[in-house]
């Protein structure tokens, strides 16, 4: 009799020893749910004190991306800016008499050096032509470009004033034929390599202002030469 006494408390241990595992796991989630909890709710005080805990840790350079600081710039970043400034300063120089007739402006950007060219100076109302007077200006900037590695993009634009000829029946006709004469100008003149241009017309629908005052519209009548220094450039990192 003390023998199935014994052997029946026994089995009656090993069949509640489930609870012991259940037990065990609703601990661990109610554990987890007020981490998470508190981790809802930042205190600004403990969160610094986080951060300098880690960047013990780790290394002050990783701290710096958890506590908000300025993380170094690539070395890419930095060539590709330089270049932008060094081409920018190059062509305000040798374009400075027409600059200062507001005939050309130098700007930067993500995509590179754009180089604006007014219609006064390249074209007459209306006409794809380039003007003879044009040409040195042209041949000045074509020169430079010559020298570079990087591609070139030739963009036309126009203001939005209608035109309605044979040769060109809308603004998208002449802004694509003002591109495409300055590029092949440029191809001719200083054998910059075709594969290296691409050409564009934008029609009015890129002004650099808006079409309110004629001074305006004559700003928008323009031809944009881009020289591109952008990372993902294939030439501009040679």
């Amino acid at each position: 009799m003390r023998k199935k006494t014994a052997s029946k408390k026994r089995e009656k241990d090993r069949s509640d020893r489930w609870l012991l595992t259940y037990a065990d796991l609703i601990t661990l989630l109610l554990g987890l749910f007020v981490i998470l909890y508190a981790m809802s709710k930042i205190d600004v005080g403990k969160y610094t004190e986080l951060v300098a805990a880690l960047g013990g840790v780790f290394g002050r350079e990783n701290a710096g991306v958890l506590s908000g600081e300025r993380t170094p710039i690539p070395p890419a970043v930095n060539g590709v800016q330089a270049q932008r400034q060094k081409i920018a300063q190059e062509i305000n120089a040798a374009l400075s008499t027409n600059m200062k007739k507001g005939l050309v402006a130098v700007t930067q950007n993500e995509r590179g050096v754009t180089v604006h060219i007014m219609e006064e100076l390249l074209f007459a109302s209306g006409s794809a032509e380039l003007k003879a007077s044009s040409l040195a200006a042209l041949d000045t900037l074509t020169g430079i470009v010559a020298r570079l590695p990087n591609d070139v993009r030739v963009e036309g634009h126009t203001d939005d004033v209608p035109i309605h000829t044979p040769q060109f029946p809308s603004n998208w006709h002449l802004s694509v034929g003002r591109a495409v004469n300055t590029a092949y100008y440029m191809m001719g003149k200083q054998k910059i390599e075709p594969e290296r241009l691409s050409v564009v017309g934008f029609s009015e629908y890129r002004p650099l202002v808006p079409n309110t005052t004629i001074g305006n519209k004559s700003r928008n009548r323009r031809v944009d030469i881009i020289i591109v220094t952008n990372v993902g450039n294939k030439n501009s990192q040679q």
